[in-house]
């Protein structure tokens, strides 16, 4: 994979070495006869109905046979006709080609040097390399006579424009959200960072879909072993479709079989752009607005963007909330089986007796009623989500009190069980990353199963083990608990808490062996 330096350009002129990196010897190189060549992509695609074939002949005595080969849908048409097929047309229309002035140039280098108003031409000389700039919206040039033709760049297919994030929303802060296109995506990044460290690297992953893939990030801040790491991991993708960042997360993740996210993905340009700046990598995939960032640590799914841009102590607030709905939506369902089934005398006399009451003609146990309930709630989020949006909330709302409402009335559920299911519900929605709040839904279940089988204890045994495999966890070899375990006081700053922005001097010391990025001296009030 080579190394792409983006200095702000649309995209950097490909060069003879790149071209040779898509070629591979199976490959089967152009026929000197252009009507050969054609009939040959036109089998291949299948005779596609959006493949345009324009040939013209240029030169005054028509000596030059071309022909201009686009995909339509994903080439700009405006830009092939006014700076390929025009200049093509036009400019070379009254040249006399067979004169001594070009006798020792070949057709494609006249073209190259006199005609084509692009400012990107990439040579290619065999069908597979011609097939995959075509696909991509690039637009060839064939002629007659020659084995080698040209592709140029001329993108140009409808995407969505930049708008704000619908998955990770702030009060405060930048507005702006990635898109589907990469180089939108890419741009975005450099306008946060405009560093000529900030190097981006491309490869194609995909046997079919050769989606483009690039990994971001900060020479001499990331550690260049790491680096190494996420190379060799995206090398060893041999899939046939990549079509969603999920897909890349899932074959290069650490934690295949653990319920807890090993890389963290944001849409949010400014999210990417700090991880950068700490030290981390970033995946940007074509097709998706969801960017992954490696290495991924337990805290980093409990902070969001807006922790700084809010004062600190606000920041602390808000973090402090977020870990104990964690624990509210991972716990209070089996903490009530528990306390309700084996551990009666915690409860106060009069909270007891109100209890006892409401389960009064309860036809299950504690646990079939908690499982009932929360199985009850899921499907109701999950038809909220699926249902269109102008009805989706409704149902939603409206589902879950009707529902819940009629469940009391009949004595199936007691009026407790709802408002623990509501208060887990409530809590599992304040995480910032919503496939942390997904590792909690799952881990509620077995955490009920222990708590209906040893109360407390089970509980207990269940915490350990959660712990146990936390700290067993790394994100590309990094320990997933950092900076809590191991301990490291240094990086306790923006841990669980968040210290003054003038206070964070130093970057995540297991992330960056450069951990020097703030010299700002703390602000002092004028006594004047």
């Amino acid at each position: 994979m080579k190394r792409i330096r983006q200095l702000g350009e649309r995209r950097k002129k490909r060069t003879s070495n790149e071209q040779t990196r898509y070629t591979s010897e199976s490959s089967t190189p152009f026929h000197t006869s252009l009507e050969q060549n054609i009939n040959e992509i036109k089998k291949t695609l299948g005779d596609s109905s959006d493949l345009v074939v324009r040939e013209f002949k240029a030169g005054t005595n028509e000596s030059m046979h071309i022909a201009v080969l686009y995909t339509d849908g994903l080439a700009d048409k405006t830009l092939v006709q006014d700076f390929i097929i025009e200049p093509l047309m036009l400019d070379i229309r009254n040249t006399d080609l067979t004169s001594k002035a070009f006798t020792n140039r070949s057709s494609l280098e006249i073209l190259k040097t006199f005609s084509i108003a692009s400012g990107e031409v990439t040579p290619i000389g065999d069908f597979d390399t011609f097939y995959q700039y075509v696909l991509s919206g690039d637009t060839a040039i064939l002629i007659d006579g020659d084995t080698e033709g040209v592709a140029i760049d001329s993108k140009g297919w409808e995407d969505r424009g930049v708008n704000e994030p619908t998955s990770q929303t702030v009060i405060r802060g930048p507005k702006d959200g990635f898109t589907e296109t990469l180089r939108t995506n890419t741009a975005l990044i450099r306008r946060k960072i405009k560093d000529p460290n900030l190097w981006i690297e491309t490869k194609q992953i995909g046997t079919k879909t050769h989606t483009d893939v690039s990994i971001i990030y900060l020479n001499g801040v990331v550690d260049p072993k790491l680096v190494v790491e996420v190379r060799e991991r995206l090398s060893r993708i041999d899939i046939d479709g990549i079509l969603e960042s999920m897909n890349i997360e899932e074959l290069i993740q650490d934690g295949t079989y653990s319920p807890f996210p090993t890389i963290f993905n944001s849409e949010r340009p400014d999210t990417v752009a700090a991880g950068i700046l700490e030290g981390r990598i970033a995946i940007v995939i074509d097709g998706t607005p969801f960017a992954l960032l490696v290495p991924a640590l337990f805290v980093q799914f409990f902070q969001s963007s807006e922790d700084y841009y809010q004062r600190f102590d606000e920041g602390i607030l808000i973090r402090l909330l977020r870990y104990l709905s964690f624990f509210l939506a991972l716990l209070t369902p089996s903490a009530y089986i528990a306390v309700t089934t084996f551990h009666q005398e915690m409860l106060p006399t009069p909270l007891l007796i109100s209890l006892a009451a409401q389960r009064e003609g309860i036809p299950f146990p504690a646990l079939i009623e908690a499982v009932l309930m929360e199985l009850t709630f899921e499907i109701l989020r999950e038809a909220g989500v699926r249902m269109p949006r102008a009805v989706g909330s409704a149902i939603s709302i409206v589902g879950a009190l009707v529902l819940g409402q009629a469940a009391v009335e009949a004595g199936i559920v007691s009026n407790a069980m709802v408002i623990v299911v509501s208060i887990t519900a409530i809590s599992s929605f304040v995480m910032p990353a919503f496939n942390m709040s997904i590792s909690v839904r799952i881990l509620r279940f077995p955490f009920m199963i222990l708590a209906a089988t040893f109360g407390l204890f089970g509980i207990i045994l269940g915490l350990i083990g959660m712990v146990l495999h936390l700290c067993s966890l790394r994100s590309f070899g990094v320990p997933y608990m950092s900076p809590m375990a191991p301990l490291i006081m240094k990086d306790q700053k923006d841990g669980i808490f968040r210290a003054p922005l003038w206070a964070l001097r130093s970057r995540p010391t297991f992330l960056s062996k450069n951990s020097t990025r703030n010299q700002t001296p703390s602000p002092k009030p004028d006594t004047k």
